[in-house]
């Protein structure tokens, strides 16, 4: 986790608690339910940047005797449940709000707050100018994220660096921030809507509309940390690099299998199988074996450990229709 990413983090915290308490007393004032339901997603994000910072924290602790791989997928589990409490949190209690106003709506409070130079400001004033500072706020924050998630990714058009991102920790925040920030117009319009026409199940409306964007983002916030989670390979170019390494050694034969899983953002176990040539030497193997390590180790820094087996083909290719697939069918030749 480079110190941009834990910068996103911390920016995004600051962002959304001081534009909690604003939003909260912005409904307080009007009664607004879109302005209660941007306070509650607010208070919620909060939390949330807590949560990342917590599984940062705790994935940074040391391999055990009951966790020999380390607890990187701390952050993986601590970015899941963050999608799930902006999916409970967030969206669910968004749309309950805005049904109960839809269902009994009751007219925006519009009185004089204060008088300023002989101008009259009113509920509606204060609202808008938090609205405003929430923006202003929350595009900060998004523009922090973003500057971090592409310094992670350069030149990788954005769904597809999101896709094969091994850092739920900063695209979390990003999209949290790019939900922020569209529920903040929703609620600009749904309110200044709700005023102008007089129709105040139009903030109602807005806020299940902003429940319905929460609930969507924590969606594929969820499938996203669903895959890390259950475990992925390396991105492509390093499972080709790993390929290339394996292939220069002198003396193999035939490469039967590699495979790569991420165990964190910055833990990657790999696993090669290689059949060795019949007249390389046992001191040509191990000195092979301790090259390929180390080459692997060099040019993936975030390889944490290394198993490779020298084996035979063919008996290699037994093994794995002996243990066949889920229905315990023979499985086919796994490609290098």
């Amino acid at each position: 986790m480079s110190h941009s990413s834990k910068g996103a983090i911390y920016m995004a915290a600051a962002a959304n608690l001081l534009i909690a308490v604003a939003k909260f007393g912005g409904a307080a004032i009007t009664g607004s339910a879109a302005m209660m339901s941007e306070g509650i997603h607010s208070l919620v994000d909060t939390g949330n940047q807590g949560l990342l910072l917590l599984g940062l924290k705790l994935s940074t602790r040391e391999p055990d005797e009951h966790h020999p791989l380390g607890y990187g997928k701390e952050t993986y589990f601590w970015s899941f449940l963050v999608a799930v409490m902006i999916f409970g949190l967030g969206a669910g209690v968004s749309i309950w709000e805005g049904v109960d106003k839809v269902i009994h709506p009751h007219a925006l409070d519009v009185h004089v707050v204060a008088t300023l130079g002989g101008f009259a400001v009113r509920t509606y004033h204060v609202v808008f100018s938090i609205l405003a500072i929430a923006i202003v706020l929350e595009g900060m924050a998004f523009r922090t994220a973003y500057l971090a998630f592409r310094a992670q990714n350069p030149g990788i058009p954005l769904i597809k660096a999101v896709r094969g991102s091994k850092d739920p920790t900063v695209f979390v925040i990003l999209f949290e921030d790019s939900a922020a920030l569209l529920g903040l117009v929703v609620a600009c319009v749904g309110i200044a809507a709700a005023y102008l026409l007089e129709m105040p199940v139009l903030d109602g409306l807005a806020s299940v509309m902003i429940g319905l964007i929460l609930a969507v983002t924590a969606f594929l916030l969820a499938v996203e940390c669903k895959g890390l989670l259950i475990g992925e390979s390396a991105n492509s170019q390093s499972r080709k690099m790993i390929a290339e390494m394996v292939a220069a050694i002198p003396g193999i034969l035939k490469v039967n299998e590699i495979v790569t899983l991420h165990h964190g953002p910055q833990s990657l176990m790999v696993c090669v199988s290689v059949d060795f040539q019949d007249k390389v030497t046992s001191k040509q193997v191990e000195a092979a074996v301790s090259r390929l390590e180390s080459d692997i180790r060099a040019a993936i820094p975030e390889v944490s450990k290394v198993f490779i087996e020298a084996q035979n083909w063919r008996s290699h290719q037994e093994l794995l229709d002996q243990a066949g697939d889920a229905d315990g069918n023979p499985v086919a030749e796994r490609p290098a």
